[in-house]
């Protein structure tokens, strides 16, 4: 991989600025921070021509790579660090061959090449960060080695902060540096252990930050997809589903739709029972019948809507309209679908809330007390109260899992609906006394 895949007009401009400043490698000398002999290879490449440079890199290739490196180690003066980053990132645009030179300076010094750039990367200034982030990408991506967790870690949690923080250079760099790391299946394992990542992918997604950005936000969820205990609960920590399928909605890129239906197509096959009840909440199979009917310049968009129209239809088929309901809570997406406010519904199945140790009741509770969205929570209280009045003993099981006492805050919740809900609620809770069980 070379450098130039990673793309950034803000690097590209500033590195062109730094090309041209002045460093002070006499001064280094005769501080004796660096040798005679580094004095000497640094003076031939410092502000001269590319074609002079170039020259020196192809007859000299090893020895710049290491003095790069080694200089890198010794000077901590912003300037100085942006000019031995931009030499470095020279020295490896377009020539994907001289990658191995860098991880041959481990053989001069055991601390090369990471422990310089990994401390570099900690440095105040944002081009600094920024172009070690460039580097440190096109190298820990060319390891032919299995990365270790200490070369890996402190760079995915400067890149989760990246993501999550409000410069729009850092967010598109870290987002394009996972795009090229995620292929690597360690490093998706790394990533899933730094919730950050994932909980910044999503909100890029939640504010359409174009179609460029989603696509390659939805390539990392792709990429990462791949991996079997991602794929169980992804959707449960992050809810992915719900958002992957209005980004899709309203994609006007190709490229989008693709790459968000093949995601939804690993989650399907690797993980169905975590995942297939959310993408029938979430209105998935109307969505993909409507891809099946449109031309695509690539066909296999058309073969992974096939598929899942296919997974979606069968499920749905043999959904019972409990069946229904409990993957809506599983969703933790509640609307106020006609299941809610049948009488007969609750009649008939208050009870099965209580099947495998409350796990449904659980469920019902959770989004009660996890969920921000106003719907959501109206139909929650409206179903605990639903609950209680079909099902005697339930009073006592909603207040020991402490859905008694969250209906109640929610009785001075800002939205008026969800008031009124868990005012009918808590009216249902106090008006019998508790029967035992």
């Amino acid at each position: 991989m070379a450098v130039s895949l990673l793309s950034s007009a803000y690097l590209d401009e500033n590195s062109a600025r730094i090309r041209a400043k002045p460093v002070p490698w006499e001064g280094y000398q005769r501080a004796d921070l660096i040798t005679l002999e580094e004095l000497g290879y640094i003076k031939k490449v410092d502000r001269q021509p590319r074609a002079k440079v170039e020259a020196l890199h192809l007859s000299e290739g090893r020895a710049y790579a290491l003095l790069y490196l080694s200089l890198l180690k010794k000077l901590n003066r912003v300037d100085t660090m942006q000019c031995l980053l931009v030499l470095i990132a020279d020295f490896l645009q377009d020539h994907e061959e001289r990658i191995p030179l860098f991880f041959k300076a481990v053989e001069s010094d055991p601390d090369l090449p990471y422990v310089p750039l990994l401390r570099t990367l900690e440095a105040q200034d944002e081009f600094v960060q920024l172009k070690t982030t460039q580097i440190l990408t096109v190298l820990l991506s060319s390891e032919f080695a299995p990365l270790r967790a200490q070369q890996l870690r402190p760079f995915l949690n400067v890149l989760s902060g990246f993501i999550q923080g409000s410069s729009l250079n850092k967010r598109d760099i870290a987002v394009q540096c996972l795009e090229t790391l995620l292929a690597r299946p360690e490093c998706r394992q790394e990533v899933w252990r730094i919730p950050g990542i994932i909980a910044g992918f999503m909100e890029i997604l939640k504010r359409n930050s174009g179609p460029q950005m989603s696509y390659q936000v939805a390539f990392c969820l792709w990429l990462l997809s791949f991996e079997q205990n991602v794929t169980e609960q992804i959707n449960k920590k992050y809810d992915i589903i719900t958002t992957l399928v209005e980004v899709a909605q309203n994609a006007v890129k190709e490229k989008v739709i693709r790459v968000i239906v093949a995601t939804f197509r690993n989650l399907v096959t690797k993980a169905p029972k975590e995942n297939l009840p959310a993408m029938l909440v979430a209105q998935l199979l109307p969505f993909v019948k409507n891809l099946a009917g449109r031309k695509w310049s690539d066909e296999d968009i058309l073969e992974d809507v096939q598929f899942l129209k296919d997974e979606l239809n069968t499920r749905f088929e043999s959904l019972t309209t409990y069946d229904e309901y409990t993957s809506e809570l599983a969703s933790g997406h509640l609307s106020w679908t006609p299941v809610h406010e049948s009488d007969d519904f609750w009649k008939e199945n208050a009870s099965k809330l209580n099947d495998k140790n409350y796990e449904q009741l659980k469920n019902l509770i959770s989004v009660l007390k996890e969920s921000t969205d106003v719907t959501a929570l109206a139909v929650a209280a409206y179903d605990i109260g639903q609950y209680v009045k079909h099902y005697e003993r339930g009073k006592k099981f909603v207040a020991d899992l402490g859905g008694k006492a969250r209906v109640m805050e929610l009785m001075t919740h800002p939205n008026p609906d969800v008031r009124y809900r868990a005012l009918i609620t808590v009216q249902q809770l106090v008006s019998q006394p508790w029967i035992s069980a």
